[in-house]
């Protein structure tokens, strides 16, 4: 059962399945009509990209960059022999073959490879968060504007059949006015943590490590750095980057607002004390001028399970996403405010009570309000992934706009970036979410 709410139909409990349609065959594109795809940045999130990219009809693989040999090798091992390799990721963009291209580096590396890519003709899918710098928006804004090509940013929720669920309920009134928004991410365990596994063979010979450095401070091969580069705020943008960013997408999407006016945040490294310099404990206060505020924890030394949610919070009930559901528990308001007169003489109370009834006459003679439980669940085993590509590629043929085009993705970014200026101010940092700008 699927259908839309609105604030009038709440009575109790209803839990309905979303329609989803993923799956379409071959057939319905053309041999020529294919989009032809690299990647550039072939670590696990890379991967797991293409992976899903490849799911959707009408796109091929053919050829990966990577700055480490061992990838390149897995590469052809999970997609053929006849994949094109190399370290050098402008070879890749030199490429007639080359439609678009996935990247999948590391952050401070986002920037450049994807203007790079839509200057060489090259539409691009680019992993969130879009910038390492406040710097690096503008430009990337800019160059795809004037190369006219398609940049998709990959936070995916912005596609995801939840969150456009939570969009109409919202802006139907199901809860009311919004106030609150309160998000977390929370990992307890040391992948969570970003402590990826490095290879045996990790050396200056298996891995281009000055390729790998770019822009950041020249230091010796360093293997950790090079594999779980997360850690360092040179190559990475911490819990903001990797975490608060989706929480923003998703709060912007949902509510339509182009970002905060005012961030404030605290944390710092609690736990994993193993060299890193980006904190494993954040947490973030935002204001919206939309006269809602947005509350974020991103925690890495939790002793519970790993959990992620967004609860909105409104005059008439809250809404809840987690996992692939979104739940709404509504309270309607009373039309009345009720009274305290217990202290008083009885006189005074029947004399209130008079008063209080002459100008709020009984509305509802059975009670008031029934409070009620609505949830929307996506089918088993949903992926949000595969909806954010299929957007992607049916942008690159059609030319349309894409759902998370640069301008999204920068506000996003620039939104949870806020989170790690504060910190290091110690202060309440300002922040122009339309001109896109630190105030």
């Amino acid at each position: 059962m699927a259908g839309t709410a609105t604030a009038g139909t709440f009575v109790g409990a209803r839990i309905h399945t979303l329609p989803a349609v993923q799956t379409e065959t071959s057939t319905q594109i053309a041999p020529n009509d294919h989009v032809q795809i690299a990647l550039i940045g072939a670590g696990g999130q890379g991967q797991g990209d293409t992976k899903f990219a490849l799911q959707v009809p009408g796109t091929k693989l053919v050829a990966v960059a990577d700055c480490y040999d061992g990838r390149l090798a897995h590469s052809k091992e999970l997609w053929g022999d006849d994949i094109f390799t190399t370290r050098d990721y402008r070879e890749i963009l030199a490429r007639k073959d080359v439609d678009a291209v996935i990247i999948g580096t590391p952050d401070h590396w986002h920037k450049q490879v994807s203007v790079d890519a839509m200057k060489a003709g090259k539409d691009v899918y680019c992993e969130k968060p879009m910038i390492h710098l406040y710097a690096d928006g503008p430009e990337m804004i800019e160059t795809a504007r004037t190369t006219n090509r398609i940049i998709q940013i990959g936070s995916q929720r912005v596609s995801s059949i939840i969150y456009s669920k939570a969009k109409e309920l919202l802006a139907s009134g199901t809860i009311g006015r919004l106030n609150m928004v309160n998000a977390h991410w929370d990992r307890n365990s040391a992948m969570g943590a970003w402590n990826y596994t490095v290879p045996l063979d990790a050396s200056t010979e298996t891995c281009d490590w000055p390729s790998f450095l770019g822009t950041a401070p020249k230091i010796p091969f360093n293997a950790e750095h090079f594999f779980q580069w997360r850690k360092w705020k040179a190559y990475g943008s911490g819990v903001a980057g990797d975490l608060f960013v989706h929480l923003f997408s998703g709060t912007h999407f949902i509510t339509g607002t182009n970002g905060p006016t005012r961030a404030m945040a605290t944390g710092g490294l609690r736990f994993w004390k193993d060299g890193r310099d980006a904190p494993d404990v954040m947490l973030g206060l935002f204001d919206y001028r939309e006269g809602f505020n947005l509350s974020l924890r991103v925690n890495f030394v939790d002793g519970g399970e790993e959990s992620e949610a967004l609860t909105f919070t409104g005059s008439e009930g809250t809404m809840e996403i987690s996992g692939n559901a979104v739940s709404v528990s509504r309270t309607p308001l009373e039309k009345e405010p009720g009274y305290t007169i217990g202290t008083f003489t009885e006189a005074m109370q029947k004399r209130i009570l008079e008063s209080y009834r002459q100008k709020y006459p009984i509305s509802h003679p059975s009670g008031p309000p029934v409070a009620g439980y609505e949830k929307y669940q996506a089918p088993a085993g949903y992926r949000d992934n595969y909806d954010h590509f299929k957007n992607f590629f049916t942008a690159v043929r059609s030319r349309q706009p894409v759902v998370e085009d640069a301008v999204f993705g920068f506000r996003a970014a620039g939104a949870a970036l806020l989170s790690n200026l504060s910190l290091d101010r110690g202060a309440v940092v300002k922040w122009d979410p339309d001109s896109m700008k630190l105030a």
